[in-house]
This record gives C-alpha cells, structure tokens and sequence, in this order.
C-alpha cells in the first residue's frame, strides 16, 4: 500500500526505542516505519524528533465553576492543544448530586443527540451536548463522582459501557458539596475494583485544610502568601495514604492526580511498595514553578489546588519522573482569564486553575530532553504510552507503531522560543510560564493522519475530533 502521507528522515521514538526512520501513513494509521517510505505528499523531518502524539490526560474543559466556565471550549482548547502537539485530550463528565453519572457522561459525548438514552435532560446537561462535537482532536473522558452513595453500583458498569473506565473522586471541597468519604470511598473502589476500572482521587486532607482556613480567616489573613499555609503538604500525603489503604484493600487500581509534594510523591512510593497498583501523575507547573509567585503582584493568576510548593518538591519531583515513580505528566488545563482571576483580597474568591494544555510538550521537551535529565523515550512514556495505557487506549494512541492511529508530532530540537500568552492559542490572557525561554518547539501535529498544525498555521477542522472508548 502506498502512502498517503510519508514523514521521512527524522529521529522516530517508536515502542523499540530511538530510531532513524521513515513513517508511512494511509487512511489515518500508521502502515510502515522504516526506510524509503514514499507517500503521495512527504515531509522532511530531518534533523527534528517524532513522537507520537501527546495525550494531556487531565484536562478541564468549558468547567463550570462559581457561576461561569473555565475560559477554553473544547473548540479554542483543542487548537491550543494541537498547537503544542497534543492530539487527545482527557476531560472529565460534571458530577452532580442530582443527575447520574450515565447522564454526565451522555451530555459530554460528542454522540449524544443521536444515541440518546431513557432520561430527562436538565439544563444544564442540555446545554453541554454540543461541547465535545466542537473538538478538532479526539478525546476521551473520566467520569467526576459526586453525591454518589452506596447501592448506586449500576452506574459505574453502566458508564464502563458508555466507554468511561477511570473515576474521579475528592478527599476535600466538604464544603462545596464534592467530597466523598471514606464509606463512599469503600464502596466505589470495590465496585470499580470488580469492572476492572480506575479510582482517580484528588487527595487533601479536608479536615486539616478546613481548620486551617477557618484559623486563617479568623486571623484576617488571606492573601496569596498564605494559600500554601492553608492548604500543607502533609494534607497530600496523608489522604494519599489513606486512599492507598483503602484502594489496596479493595484491589482496584488507583490513580493519584497532581501530586505537588515530596512527601505526596513518598506517600505515592511507599504505597506502591506495599502492593497498592498506583498510578502517580504529576504537573508541569510543580515541576517548574514555586510557591515564591505568591510574593508577587499577579500571585492571584497562580491560584491552583494544591498549590505551589518550594523548590526541595520541585527536585523531588524531577527524581520521581527520572527513576520511574510517575508514570505520566499531565496539565490539569483549568484556564480563567485576568478578569475572572480578579483579586478582592482573599484566595477563597478565587477561581482555582492554570492554563498548560498548549504548552506541555515543549516545556517537559525542554526542561527535561534537551537539559540531558531525561530521554526522548522517557518523554514519550510520561505523555504519550503511559497516558494511554493506563486509560487503556494503547496501542490505537500513545504508540508509534504499525496499526496505531497516525497520531504523531514533530518537534524541531534547535528552536528557541520565549513563552508569552500574546502568540500562544488558549483563550487566556496570561501564561504562568510567561518569559521562560524553551528549546524544542512543535512545528507539525498530525492527528490520525491529517497535518493539522504546520508551522505555526492551523488547518483541521471542529467536529474532527473523535470519542475514543476506553478499556
């Protein structure tokens, strides 16, 4: 068969390792690695590295929060997203005490409206059936649990079928309504346990971060400096344990979202050590990025849960992506505008996010490859395979190989570029990596063998992007 597209002459990270090869592709997938390839169009990528697609598996979508929406759709998000070279995305349903989670999933699916299932659509829900249908690169989804109880088992097998097989819960936000305790947590992870599926927490201590704020507010004391105060590390790396405790007795698989600590990253380890099947994810911006921006006078922008932290867990985090602890590196991509950030003088009016979808690949490219801390190998793992295989996707993403979708990106090595919100995609007016100069950049994203991305020019299209089921 021939090709319809070649990319010729580049460094190819395939499952194997680091190679010199071409690829050929042919009706969205890949049909041959090696030499002389030839397609009906080519593209020389001599000199530059191809990795396959990055897949940011934490991402936050058009999010409702405080009465507005987190500033990217799933229109502007996945341009930004195939600008800096990821070609899946991970959102999550919206949980609710009201509505089931077959009902939260159906309202993000692109499918939706043509396989709708026995429900009455609320509005909300009605409103968020076209969000997915605007993506220009596939996606998948996590299910967000809220409200659940006990006895409602039926609706992880029911979302399992839906092609939803990783669940995300919350040790903390008690007082929003979205924290699960112990007994739900119990009863979830055994029932997601017995489907084979992942339990995702986001783990803090809530009672350790509600007396802490209490004391805080009662002191008057709420500026940004005092964000990392209410919010300790030992509130990660205690729920991090007792999650793992819980997740080992009941054998499901457990996924750690943003882990921002040392002794979160420990906790990770330990458990690990101790049986616990754990998935460790971190973030570029606790990895690049401490809690010195809250002396700032924009501190207000960096406004992210959990927080920043120093420099000591910014190292440690580096040692646990250089020996094998985390497994994937992810953007948890919540963007708010300057305006939505608008500081009143208390961290608790703030809504809690920052803006990386774009910019995942090139940072972790150029803090990790091109300093010599890491491999172009390890760098596929921490975004592409390991992504994928624990959402259960690979090989169809995460891989370079024969069969896989023609997910690929090309990143020049030599380019050097200054970070600033002005020439980046997501609708954001500010970047948290503003001024920090990269090297390695993508210059072309191809998702299921279409070049959407070309030198800085987009050319895919909304409605593109496909659900791809997991498991």
């Amino acid at each position: 068969m021939k090709a319809d597209l070649a990319v010729r002459g580049g460094t190819v990270v395939t499952p194997g390792g680091a190679v010199r090869a071409d690829v050929g592709i042919a009706e969205g997938k890949i049909i041959a690695i090696g030499t002389d390839v030839r397609g009906v169009r080519e593209i020389d990528a001599a000199g530059r590295i191809v990795l396959p697609g990055a897949i940011d598996a934490h991402v936050h979508m058009e999010l409702p929060v405080r009465g507005d929406r987190s500033s990217d759709d799933f229109h502007t998000g996945t341009i930004a997203a195939a600008h800096g070279g990821v070609t899946t995305i991970v959102d999550f349903s919206v949980g609710s005490s009201e509505t089931r989670l077959p009902e939260e999933i159906e309202a993000r699916l692109e499918t939706a409206r043509k396989a709708v299932i026995d429900f009455t659509l609320s509005e909300e829900i009605e409103a968020r059936l076209e969000t997915a249908g605007k993506s220009v690169i596939d996606f998948t989804l996590h299910g967000e649990v809220v409200g659940w109880t006990p006895g409602g088992e039926r609706e992880f097998a029911e979302a399992v079928e839906l092609g939803v097989r990783t669940f995300k819960f919350y040790t903390t936000y008690s007082r929003s309504g979205r924290m699960s305790d112990d007994g739900v947590l119990y009863a979830a992870f055994s029932a997601i346990s017995r489907l084979g599926g992942t339990a995702m927490v986001h783990a803090e201590n809530d009672a350790i971060i509600n007396s802490l704020t209490d004391g805080l507010a009662r002191r008057r004391e709420l500026g940004m400096e005092s964000l990392p105060k209410a919010r300790p590390v030992i509130c990660e790396e205690e729920a991090i344990a007792r999650v793992a405790l819980i997740a080992r007795r009941t054998g499901v698989t457990l996924r750690i979202a943003h882990i921002s600590s040392a002794d979160g990253l420990d906790a990770a380890r330990a458990a690990r050590w101790d049986g616990t099947q754990l998935i460790a994810e971190t973030c570029p911006h606790y990895l690049l990025l401490d809690e010195g921006v809250y002396a700032r006078e924009d501190a207000h922008l960096y406004a992210a849960m959990p927080p920043l932290r120093t420099p000591l867990d910014n190292a440690a985090l580096w040692n646990g992506i250089e020996d094998g602890t985390i497994d994937m590196v992810v953007t948890d991509h919540c963007p708010f505008t300057r305006a939505q950030k608008h500081w009143t003088g208390s961290f608790l009016d703030l809504p809690y996010g920052l803006p990386g979808v774009e910019t995942l690949l090139p940072l972790m490219y150029s803090a990790g490859v091109a300093t010599g801390g890491i491999t172009v190998e390890r760098l596929a793992e921490l975004v592409s395979s390991g992504p994928a295989r624990a959402l259960g996707i690979y090989p169809r993403k995460g891989a370079i190989a024969v069969g896989s979708d023609a997910d690929l990106v090309i990143i020049d090595p030599e380019k050097e570029t200054e970070i600033a919100a002005d020439s980046l995609h997501m609708n954001c007016d500010f970047s948290p990596y503003e001024g920090m100069r990269v090297t390695g950049w993508p210059v072309v994203t191809i998702s299921r063998g279409a070049v959407i991305v070309e030198d800085g020019k987009f050319h895919g299209e909304p409605g593109r992007g496909e659900f791809i089921p997991q498991g």
